[in-house]
């Protein structure tokens, strides 16, 4: 337990557990949980050049290319729904997510919003993926089949990413299937539960039982093969818009951080923030990555490796930071782990403390999460390893010992990363 001042109002917070924030600021969609009359801290995702459209603005079923989707294909049977993906009418893509030729409404007879449903793209893929409303219904990185009252259409799409760019997939100048079929009912309604139960606030009271380094999100990293007082993982030292800043700069100068691997900021704007000039931050080493919560994308991916191999030019101890702490700082993490050795309950137990640092304030305290919402964040994790090392050709076991030391190198591989580099990165984390 801990005791301390703040310099700030409160602001109460709705967040999603998985939802990475640029910066704080006012949303329409958000709202003050229990009857709060205080400011609110809102969720302002990167923004996605490439979103879902509205039903009334995307390509109809008449403006098709003959050669793919027409809806005469359209059929059901035993094994599921046969549909097509939507083009234009030269046979490309209508977006970067996929537009499929069934009408939601008819597709909601069959199915309902919170069903787990089995995709499969021969050729392509075959995914696993809920029925919900909007993309942020599910965790970052998740993939979700959105079915809007009144499109024409249903579409398969990422959460902050690109579906057709992650399968593969060009164009339909040759008709690409997609055969639907059902998976689990009501399989995801839980999650849906869990959209609307994360509560966030910046009063260090409101967390009687955390003490300062979980109120500020901030620990050592200490799964297997992991070196003593080597890697550290926090909240942002230095934006202030959560209140735990100050902190975090603190903790970590008396840790001795000597590098830190910034996933979030320009270096230009970083130095913007008002209590950046006075902190131990501004004189350690310093990379500004800038990065999205796109996990998928060649900027992620590329940026990622380009602190790591800052890492391997600087001394430790090192420190990996977003904003939160969260989603970009928890797959950047959970790769650094998963290389030194560490075991899926280890990743999962990392990854799942952020969400115990933050969130389930109710009625102005922090209340212990159940076994059932702390086993939901530590499937994120590894449901996100699995498909992004999936993206990249590589093919995590469903059960079983898994090796993940050998997959993350294989991962760190296929991003451009030497032999002799990772190694070198392993020799740095020992």
């Amino acid at each position: 337990m801990f005791q301390m001042t703040t310099r700030r109002a409160v602001l109460a917070a709705f967040l999603f557990c998985a939802l990475l924030f640029v910066a704080c600021g006012d949303d329409d969609s958000s709202f003050v949980p229990n009857g709060s009359t205080d400011p609110v801290i809102t969720p302002e995702e990167p923004e996605k050049t490439d979103s879902i459209a509205k039903p009334d603005s995307i390509a109809e079923p008449d403006s098709v290319s003959s050669d793919s989707a027409e809806t005469g294909f359209v059929r059901e049977d035993s094994v599921g729904l046969h549909t097509f993906v939507v083009g234009d009418g030269s046979g490309q893509l209508v977006s970067s997510d996929l537009y499929l030729d069934y009408p939601a409404d008819s597709f909601l007879v069959k199915f309902e919003i919170g069903d787990i449903v089995t995709a499969a793209i021969p050729g392509y893929d075959t995914l696993e993926l809920p029925v919900v409303e909007a993309a942020n219904d599910v965790p970052i990185a998740g993939f979700s089949l959105i079915p809007t009252i009144g499109s024409q259409n249903i579409v398969l799409t990422v959460h902050n990413g690109r579906m057709a760019e992650i399968l593969g997939i060009t164009d339909v100048t040759t008709p690409i299937e997609v055969i639907i079929s059902m998976k689990e009912k009501g399989g995801f309604l839980f999650g849906l539960e869990m959209r609307y139960l994360q509560y966030l606030d910046i009063y260090p009271e409101r967390y009687p039982e955390l003490s300062v380094e979980e109120y500020a999100n901030f620990r050592e990293v200490r799964t297997t093969g992991m070196g003593e007082k080597k890697l550290y993982r926090s909240s942002s030292p230095i934006d202030d818009c959560l209140g735990r800043n100050l902190y975090v700069d603190s903790l970590a100068k008396n840790a001795g951080v000597a590098t830190f691997i910034n996933l979030t900021d320009t270096e230009d704007y970083a130095k913007t923030y008002p209590d950046f000039d006075s902190s131990y931050y501004a004189t350690q080493n310093v990379i500004y990555l800038s990065l999205t919560t796109e996990f998928y994308s060649r900027r992620f991916k590329d940026g990622i490796v380009k602190g790591y191999r800052f890492m391997i030019e600087h001394e430790g101890p090192y420190l990996a930071h977003c904003i939160y702490g969260m989603d970009r700082t928890g797959f950047t993490i959970a790769v650094l782990e998963a290389l030194m050795g560490a075991k899926t309950e280890e990743i999962q137990a990392d990854y799942a403390k952020t969400f115990t640092n933050y969130f389930n304030v109710v009625g102005g305290v922090q209340v212990t999460y159940n076994e059932q919402q702390a086993n939901f964040f530590k499937d994120v994790v590894i449901r996100n390893l699995r498909a992004v090392f999936h993206a990249d050709g590589i093919d995590i076991p469903d059960t079983g010992d898994i090796d993940w030391a050998t997959a993350a190198e294989q991962f760190l591989e296929k991003q451009g990363m030497t032999k002799d580099e990772i190694a070198a990165l392993k020799d740095r984390l020992k």
